[in-house]
């Protein structure tokens, strides 16, 4: 079998994903390394698109090492006869435990004071911020990643709140707010969990942050497109919106206006960025490469 691995893979994935046959590892041309491939993993950077799988004559297998397939073309693929699979589950816990981590960081202004005191200052006056217990947390996008950080969050003394259209996770546990504008009105912090689709792209917008409380947190560990980044940097630059924590960006790597704001924290698309994580994608890779290609390992 040849497996070709466009994107960057931690070292123990590649060796996983080598026991089943012969790997070639980010290849400069990718859509000649295709032509003899019965197999392409991707992570985000790679964009299966019909052009890139136009002269794959043995491709079987098209393999997302994450959550999203929103950079596959899966109507591409299914008209050659190509599976397409990803890795839902073996990343969600550390992108929960991310968004976690921005919340708290953004509402107790931690990365603003680590970078006063490295530049010799001390000036906690200026750096008074918010406890989580007792706040809500509106989750947009309610599915596995959604309903584990609702789980975090409850067990932090928050109380949850969720818009998400059915079909959803209704682990019965937390509450659905079917009318987005209420539910904008309600968080004193917003997560994003959704794909980018055509109802999904620009949904924070200054349409939106318009009907979110003053002060709100915006959290995004899920697509860069989800946010208008031009209305997020006017919100944040005029205290509307109180602070953010992006994990995604628009375009990768981001170097954007939204670096001048100290009250908006990035950090490079870390959500799946974790010894655990990794070992179950790798994993579950060689699991479901083993399963479809009948390798019989």
């Amino acid at each position: 079998m040849r497996i070709v691995i466009a994107d960057q893979m931690e070292e123990e994935v590649v060796k996983g994903i080598s026991a089943l046959g012969e790997v070639t590892y980010k290849p400069a041309d990718v859509k000649g390394a295709l032509e003899e491939a019965d197999a392409l993993i991707v992570r985000s950077a790679t964009k299966v698109t019909a052009d890139l799988i136009s002269g794959a004559q043995r491709l079987k297998i098209v393999a997302r090492a994450g959550v999203g397939l929103d950079n596959v073309d899966q109507a591409a693929c299914k008209a050659k006869g190509i599976k397409v699979l990803n890795t839902p589950g073996a990343s969600s816990n550390a992108v929960a435990e991310l968004a976690i981590g921005l919340i708290i960081g953004a509402m107790r202004n931690i990365q603003k004071a680590h970078h006063q005191m490295k530049g010799g200052k001390w000036e906690k006056k200026t750096l008074a911020g918010n406890e989580i217990e007792g706040k809500t947390l509106g989750i947009i996008g309610y599915g596995r990643i959604g309903a584990l950080l609702g789980n975090k969050a409850r067990a932090l003394g928050m109380h949850v709140i969720a818009y998400n259209p059915p079909p959803r996770h209704d682990d019965g546990m937390v509450e659905f707010v079917e009318n987005l504008d209420a539910f904008l009105g309600r968080a004193d912090a917003i997560s994003l969990h959704v794909p980018a689709t055509p109802q999904t792209v620009n949904l924070v917008c200054r349409e939106s942050i318009a009907k979110m409380k003053d002060g709100v947190i915006i959290i995004n560990t899920s697509r860069g497109e989800i946010i208008d980044e031009d209305a997020l940097y006017e919100a944040a630059k005029s205290g509307k919106v109180g602070g953010a924590a992006l994990d995604v960006f628009r375009k990768e790597p981001y170097s954007g206006k939204l670096l001048e704001l100290d009250n908006v924290y990035l950090t490079p698309h870390l959500g799946a960025s974790t010894k655990e994580a990794q070992e179950k994608i790798g994993a579950e890779l060689v699991r479901l490469l083993k399963e479809e290609l009948g390798k019989g390992l």
